[in-house]
């Protein structure tokens, strides 16, 4: 018998004595990225969110409770700005003017876009991506430039409205004098310039709608508008509130268009005829520095406004879409 063939064969060498070791740092390294690292991507929203939304909302808040001039002392009086408010008719003013446009603005605005979403969303439509880039056209165009031609087509003398109301023999309007008419040029602004934006986020929304509900409808026999009543909407309800809710942040937050209309007077008019809240809290907060305190309180006025009318819509539009 051969050497050889009685020899047994080596064992394997054993693994040096670090390797499970490093095993068990690779598996804790595996969890830990599996756990945490979702946290640590979304971070630098949080950070930006604290330093400039957070950080400035809190800060507002301390504001308002005190009497802060911003170039002298800072005194605390707790609750006493808020309490101001109740009081104070041009905040009242202001309030009043920005449900106005509010209420002429959001309301047309948001039929407007559900109709042209809807009719942009027709399969015989042609040329549809042309209209769906035209009618967001106005978003693209700059406030100003908007607020400039609006302001020249409402003058008073040489405004084209002007003009086509003398032909039916209506006589001219100063459209800045008055609430009515100074409400009805900016919700006329702000509606051509936003229409199109909702119009889009809702075509979005009806596309993600399953075709094969449009087409069993249309077996069983129900109408367009049966269709438009009985799946659109009750599909579409998630998309309307965002709508909806983006609507009255924005609306109750207007700003630009009418300091721009009133040529950049904040008072909004020679007797406050369209201030709004935006424009009433930049005059307190930052036009007149010694009421900074007072301003701060508007700001956060504003914001509980906001949150309740938010709230309210939301509650109305779900119970209108069930």
């Amino acid at each position: 018998m051969s050497l050889s063939a009685t020899t047994a064969p080596p064992s394997p060498a054993a693994p040096p004595p670090d390797v499970p070791a490093r095993r068990r740092r690779g598996y804790l390294f595996n969890r830990l990225d599996l756990k945490y690292s979702p946290y640590l991507y979304i971070a630098p929203f949080f950070l930006i969110f604290g330093a400039f939304g957070l950080y400035p909302m809190l800060r507002t808040a301390w504001m308002s409770l005190h009497d802060w001039d911003m170039v002298g002392e800072h005194t605390f009086i707790g609750l006493d700005n808020y309490t101001e408010l109740f009081s104070d008719e041009y905040f009242w003013n202001a309030l009043v003017n920005t449900f106005g446009i509010f209420a002429l603005s959001t309301i047309p605005q948001l039929l407007m876009a559900l109709f042209l979403a809807n009719l942009l969303n027709q399969t015989l439509l042609r040329a549809k991506t042309f209209f769906r880039m035209a009618i967001f056209v106005p978003n693209v165009v700059s406030v100003a430039a908007v607020a400039i031609v609006f302001g020249m087509l409402f003058q008073r003398d040489f405004g084209l409205f002007n003009w086509l109301l003398g032909l039916i023999g209506v006589d001219q309007i100063d459209w800045r004098a008055q609430e009515w008419s100074s409400w009805t040029a900016i919700a006329t602004m702000v509606n051509w310039r936003w229409t199109g934006y909702n119009t889009l986020i809702l075509l979005a929304g009806m596309q993600a709608i399953p075709k094969d509900l449009y087409e069993a409808a249309a077996i069983d026999g129900a109408s367009p508008w049966r269709q438009f009543w009985q799946i659109t909407l009750p599909m579409l309800k998630p998309t309307f509130i965002f709508v909806v809710i983006l609507s009255t942040i924005g609306g109750m937050q207007l700003f630009t268009e009418p300091l721009l209309f009133a040529n950049g007077s904040i008072i909004g008019g020679n007797q406050r005829e369209f201030q709004t809240l935006a424009m009433y809290m930049y005059e307190k907060g930052i036009y007149n520095l010694s009421t900074a305190g007072y301003g701060a309180a508007v700001a956060w006025a504003i914001f509980m406004i906001i949150v309740l009318v938010s709230l309210i819509n939301f509650i109305l539009v779900r119970r209108a879409a069930k």
